[in-house]
């Protein structure tokens, strides 16, 4: 197959590109399973930007620095904040519903922002609504095309990114394509961890690919924990929105007691890695496997219509939120580190672009500020899709080659328990020096290739890299914390660069 523009992953990041392409060439937009399932998708806070009569962008920026916790890079910032506005009221043009109130939109309030300035749709749904339209939008229009259920292997190189090599579910054989430019908006990687919020899908697969073609990746181990996901034996770690606390909810230690003021003086609405941290501190104290997330003094009936998709999952596993406090813990939730690349999406591989969580352009710095992630993936991945139409010059070469195939001899399961115990929320230089002789030592014979096999070699070198870059930073910060470098250290205010011919460097 021949494209001028390879889109791998149709989540917020990779349709907003493909909208910009269209009219510069053929663009292919390839996901791993079906359209819907992406992170995106389960994206329920919302979507933060400066609209409201009572905020201005200068603050947007101040709080998205202070969460960023000395390692945003500013220029990013400024981009972000500044160009939300005009991608939101893009948004609405093209027909996202967002909710609104007599006064108009409706703008909520969620930990470490100054100001209520999350924009939401259908309560809790927002990730969802922004894909929906903008799934429509890149579809209405002519030169784009869609192919779900095609998990992409590798990226074909020669001189630079040619394509990639894709596996086909329903054909059960491989694809080659071939493309004067290629997207990596594949997402997440937070099932690299026994415990996270994210969807199947979310195994880093751009990251690995890219690191295997020679990216320079960078931030890797930035991972951000949400607080509160459902503590439940029989559910799944589902993510309950921090616009719960923004809204009055509180956190309670199975004694029954608010804690959070102990830890910080924004108590339940310090940033996620406080919280996150506070609440581990909390379990261990008490010897609880979880806290409880009291929402009994907000109206039940309230929390119904603002959260339709959080009370109905959970009162489907029996907690009525509105009646009674909610088991939940910490989960791995989203990647601040990435494949590095500049303001429009570059990597320093020719033609090999990335936006969205699968990239770092260091906007959210050491730990992001709360429903930044939707923004960052309209305001980048619009940014990315428009620097790839500068490429279309470039010959599209019917030549390429993906590296062996080789995967691990580890289970998926004992990869990702033992990258939490070890590159969790609580690290420290034993542990992480563990985690990498293991993962280096992981290894196994050329094997007969599955799609299986190669997410297992993923989540491998995803994990190894987290290991060794969490164990280059000796200092404490943001999301990154060392037991035995419990504070930051300014020779440390650097980002973290890693690439697959070189060692860690901080720059």
């Amino acid at each position: 197959m021949n494209t001028d523009f390879l889109v791998i992953g149709a989540g917020v990041a990779g349709l907003r590109a493909a909208t910009e392409l269209a009219e510069a060439g053929n663009v292919l937009v390839v996901a791993k399973e079906s359209l819907q399932e992406s992170s995106s998708e389960y994206a329920q806070g919302g979507i933060a930007v400066a609209l409201s009569d009572d905020d201005e962008v200068s603050l947007h920026e101040q709080d998205t620095i202070y969460a960023g916790d000395g390692l945003c890079n500013r220029a990013a910032v400024r981009a972000l904040v500044e160009e939300g506005p005009g991608a939101i009221q893009q948004l609405i043009e093209w027909g996202a519903a967002f909710d609104r109130d007599e006064g108009g939109l409706s703008f909520a309030r969620e930990a470490a922002h100054s100001r209520s300035r999350v924009l939401h749709a259908q309560g809790d749904s927002t990730g969802r609504e922004i894909a929906r339209t903008l799934r429509r939008t890149a579809a209405s229009l002519p030169n784009v095309t869609f192919r779900s259920y095609a998990a992409t292997i590798d990226l074909l190189m020669e001189d630079g990114v040619t394509g990639a090599m894709l596996y086909d579910a329903a054909a059960r054989s491989t694809v080659t394509v071939t493309a004067r430019a290629v997207l990596l908006a594949t997402g997440g990687l937070g099932r690299v961890y026994s415990n996270t919020t994210n969807p199947d899908v979310a195994t880093g697969d751009g990251v690995a690919m890219a690191w295997r073609a020679g990216a320079e990746l960078s931030d890797l181990e930035f991972v951000q924990f949400h607080p509160t996901a459902l503590h439940l034996d029989a559910a799944p770690r589902f993510l309950l929105s921090e616009a719960l606390r923004g809204e009055g909810g509180v956190l309670r230690n199975r004694a029954g007691e608010r804690f959070m003021k102990r830890y910080h003086t924004l108590a339940d609405l310090a940033p996620r890695d406080v919280v996150a941290r506070a609440i581990v501190t909390e379990m261990k104290r008490t010897g609880s496997p979880d806290v409880l997330l009291d929402l009994t003094r907000l109206d039940g009936a309230f929390l119904r219509e603002r959260f339709p998709r959080i009370f109905e999952t959970c009162l489907s596993y029996g907690v009525d939120i509105g009646r009674e406090p909610v088991p939940v813990r910490p989960a791995a939730h989203y990647a601040m580190g990435g494949v590095r690349t500049d303001l429009h999406g570059r990597s320093s591989v020719a033609r090999l672009f990335a936006a969205g969580e699968a990239a770092c352009t260091g906007v959210h710095g050491a730990n992001r500020l709360a429903s930044n992630s939707l923004l960052e993936g309209v305001v980048f991945g619009a940014r990315a899709g428009r620097a790839m139409r500068e490429s279309v010059s470039a010959p599209l070469s019917l030549r390429g080659r993906a590296e062996p195939f080789a995967p691990p001899a580890s289970q998926p399961a004992g990869i990702r328990q033992l990258v939490w115990e070890q590159c969790g929320i609580v690290r420290c230089g034993d542990g992480l020096r563990d985690a990498v002789q293991h993962f280096e030592e992981d290894s196994g014979p050329i094997a007969e290739f599955t799609p299986q096999r190669a997410e297992v070699r993923n989540l491998l070198q995803v994990a190894l890299l987290i290991a060794r870059c969490a164990l280059a930073r000796e200092e404490s910060r943001g999301a990154h914390f060392r037991t035995d470098f419990p504070a930051r250290r300014a020779v440390f205010e650097r980002h973290s660069v890693i690439g697959r011919n070189a060692g860690i460097r901080f720059e």
